[in-house]
């Protein structure tokens, strides 16, 4: 594994930043670490980088504990936190160097991430005059230098127009072929177009852990179905599973259901037996935003 986190729990005097969370992440695996403001996603990733110690419980990156060999897990990962640190002031390249001496890593190692990141055509600049994007792939540039196995992206794409948005997803992706990638963010877009896999963490607990297609298989069901008059809620409540009811538009309602069969069937069938007549009867997917709003209201 090249992260594996066992029962941390980080204390900021009486407040539980992190609640006695594990969770393990395989080699070579994109993973998104999803959670609202405030959840405890960057805790957890000071943790891992070792800016900061756990209050209780144990973390390994690439086979190294983050508290007892520091030096080696600093090696192995490369971080972008949330607010990028770079000097505005230094040249693209001279700010590479300048870091690529603090690793101890070849100038052929420069030349090798500015190429990966596309930096190429702004190599020549100070960094103060690049735009936000390009910004982003400097703090990547850099975290990548020292060839790391395991990388660390803190809030990545905050900030970033649609066009910045496709090219750093397209090079993490690029990147996630060949490292770990563990990336925190609240935006469900980010994780769906870059990820398999995804993390809920909601104050400070983690409340999902699963591949997406299994979190989308493995939750609710909306059936979207029309009468041809007014139905009280309380009588489609009657539904075998069923939820919840909603009253969409005129004699159109939502019914959700707990389960992943699919139950227009059912609602066909009970439908007929009330003598109630359909309109239409379609099934609706629930979306990574609506559960994430389940599993973190």
């Amino acid at each position: 594994m090249s992260i594996e986190v066992k029962n941390i729990t980080k204390l900021y005097k009486e407040q539980k930043a992190l609640n006695d969370i594990s969770f393990a992440v395989s080699n070579a695996e994109i993973v998104g670490f999803l959670g609202p403001n405030g959840a405890g996603k960057s805790t957890m990733m000071k943790i891992l980088t070792t800016y900061i110690e756990a209050s209780d419980g144990s973390a390994n990156v690439n086979g190294f504990n983050v508290n007892s060999d520091k030096k080696n897990v600093q090696r192995s990962v490369g971080y972008l936190p949330e607010h990028n640190p770079l000097y505005t002031d230094l040249y693209v390249k001279e700010y590479l160097n300048f870091n690529a001496n603090v690793y101890g890593t070849s100038k052929s190692r420069i030349e090798a991430v500015i190429e990966l990141t596309g930096l190429t055509p702004e190599a020549h600049k100070k960094i103060g005059q690049l735009s936000k994007g390009y910004r982003q792939r400097v703090g990547l540039a850099n975290a990548l230098l020292h060839n790391p196995d395991v990388l660390i992206l803190d809030e990545p794409t905050t900030g970033l127009d649609p066009n910045q948005l496709v090219d750093i997803r397209n090079l993490i992706r690029t990147i996630g072929k060949e490292k770990t990638v563990f990336l925190s963010t609240h935006i469900m877009q980010e994780v769906e177009a870059m990820c398999d896999r995804v993390i809920i963490i909601n104050k400070g607990e983690i409340v999902a852990d699963k591949y997406l297609k299994d979190l989308r298989d493995g939750q609710e069901q909306i059936i979207v179905v029309e009468f041809d008059y007014r139905v009280e809620d309380t009588f489609l409540l009657k539904l075998p599973k069923v939820t919840s009811v909603k009253n969409t538009h005129d004699f159109v309602y939502e019914i959700t259901f707990s389960t992943k069969d699919d139950m227009r069937s059912h609602v066909f069938d009970f439908a007929h037996d009330n003598e109630l007549k359909i309109l239409q009867l379609n099934q609706k997917n629930a979306s990574l935003e609506s559960l994430f709003r389940e599993l973190t209201s």
